[in-house]
């Protein structure tokens, strides 16, 4: 480790010692969200996202094709991630890397195994015609927790998505249903110490990242572990009960922001 992490890291680390964060928070503490929908005119359904200084935009495109050949009676879902170099010194132009494919297969994991979209609902001639649906997700500006926010600005652009059936001369314009959709909260670890909604500054450091998605119910969607270090069973558990809490007033304003 170089110096300037290791310094970074006492500072963070005496900061949290006092029972504070870097910029102000509290350690259960999100920061400031906001969501915008509807702003790409030419996609079916848009939204940029801020999470304090970061920030994401995801368009969503539809196309007629064919299905896979295991699931000939369901739609198709494609999840891709932009790293755009404009959004942080550390983001390269050329092929996607290795953080935008774990981005896009995250946010694609949280999408399909919660069943947010009905791909059931998406075919138009079995074995034959479905509808195909593209995420695709750019970063605008990093400053921390881009699993959040990607995630975040996918479900709102879904919720405003429109099938364009009748510019594909398949039927009438209708809007894309969904089910409920989860909300995906995530913390990291380090030292000693959890804190949720990390910046830049603590996911530098982190030894351990925890994303929890969860539903209106406060059922546990899914969990997905990274880095390496680990959690204790304790601060599992107290992950979890964070996430909820978060969760709950984060799908307040993604309801709000998308009027579903």
């Amino acid at each position: 480790m170089s110096i300037v992490p290791i310094i970074k890291r006492d500072y963070i680390s005496k900061l949290a010692e006092q029972g504070k964060r870097i910029d102000g928070r509290r350690f259960d503490e999100y920061r400031k969200i906001e969501i915008e929908t509807n702003v790409v005119s030419k996609a079916e359904g848009s939204a940029r996202v801020k999470i304090g200084n970061t920030q994401v935009l995801t368009g969503i495109k539809m196309d007629v094709g064919e299905p896979y050949s295991d699931s000939p009676e369901s739609g198709v879902l494609t999840t891709a991630a932009e790293l755009i170099p404009l959004a942080s010194p550390d983001f390269e132009a050329g092929p996607p890397r290795e953080n935008a494919i774990e981005l896009a297969r995250v946010v694609d994991r949280g999408v399909r195994e919660s069943e947010v979209i009905e791909l059931d609902k998406l075919c138009l001639e079995p074995g034959e015609k479905v509808w195909i649906v593209f995420i695709d997700i750019h970063i605008l500006d990093y400053d921390g927790n881009l699993f959040d926010a990607a995630s975040l600005a996918s479900l709102a652009a879904l919720s405003t998505t429109i099938v364009p059936a009748a510019r594909l001369e398949v039927g009438e314009d209708y809007q894309l249903l969904l089910k409920e959709p989860p909300i995906s909260c995530t913390s990291v670890k380090f030292d000693n110490f959890v804190v949720i909604d990390p910046s830049l500054d603590e996911e530098e450091i982190a030894d351990a990242r925890l994303t929890v998605a969860t539903d209106k119910n406060g059922d546990i969607r899914a969990m997905q572990k990274g880095l390496n270090g680990s959690f204790t069973k304790e601060e599992i558990q107290k992950v979890i009960r964070v996430s909820l809490d978060n969760g709950r007033e984060i799908k307040k304003q993604l309801s709000e922001s998308t009027g579903k």
